[in-house]
């Protein structure tokens, strides 16, 4: 080998270290926490007591994401993220494990999934994460979910919308979490008084 290719080689190994081809990951991720939970050990059985039956959560494409939406504008029209704000995985999967949690702790409803629910008569729940994120005219932290219940031994659904809103002090990671979880588990208590035991 030449001293110019040597040379060169020796150039580009600090440079290595620098090279990224992702988006550098924010300091700390964003989760739900439900505030009722079943505690430890706690055993249920279909037998015993009614069952729901929760399907998966809808999201329009701006919740189709892991960051945390800001309405701004007239009517709210204009969405932009917050910056550095960031879940660990998409809101509607959050928010349906948070509801699941809320409903067998307030209800003492067992909590199955579509294909257990099968063998056991249950009521049905499903619905759209409409709102999940800020709304920056009210500095508000939004959760809007429309729910369709199926309750058990009918054909028929109920439709209701449910929302909380939470103040937000600032437009910022520290700010929103605490509020958007705070607003989630008032929609998802909500939920479960309107279930029902």
């Amino acid at each position: 080998m030449n001293k110019t290719v040597i040379a060169a080689l020796l150039a580009a190994v600090p440079l290595s270290g620098c090279i990224s081809f992702a988006a550098k990951p924010p300091a700390s991720l964003l989760t739900l926490q439900p505030a009722a939970v079943l505690p430890a050990g706690a055993v249920q059985q279909s037998g015993q007591v009614k069952a729901v039956t929760i399907g998966a959560v809808n999201a329009p494409q701006e919740l189709a994401t892991t960051r945390v939406p800001v309405h701004s504008g007239p009517g709210g029209t204009t969405v932009a993220y917050v910056k550095d704000a960031q879940w660990v995985e998409g809101p509607a999967s959050l928010f349906g494990r948070l509801l699941a949690d809320t409903i067998a702790a307030r209800t003492g409803r067992i909590v199955l999934s579509r294909r257990q629910s099968l063998t056991a008569p249950s009521a049905s729940l499903g619905g759209d994460l409409r709102s999940f994120g800020v709304d920056a005219s009210r500095m508000e932290a939004v959760v809007t979910f429309d729910a369709a219940l199926g309750r058990e031994g009918t054909q028929t659904f109920e439709r209701r919308r449910f929302e909380a809103r939470v103040p937000v002090a600032a437009i910022d990671t520290a700010a929103i979490g605490p509020a958007l979880n705070q607003a989630a588990n008032q929609v998802a208590d909500q939920v479960a008084d309107w279930i029902g035991r």
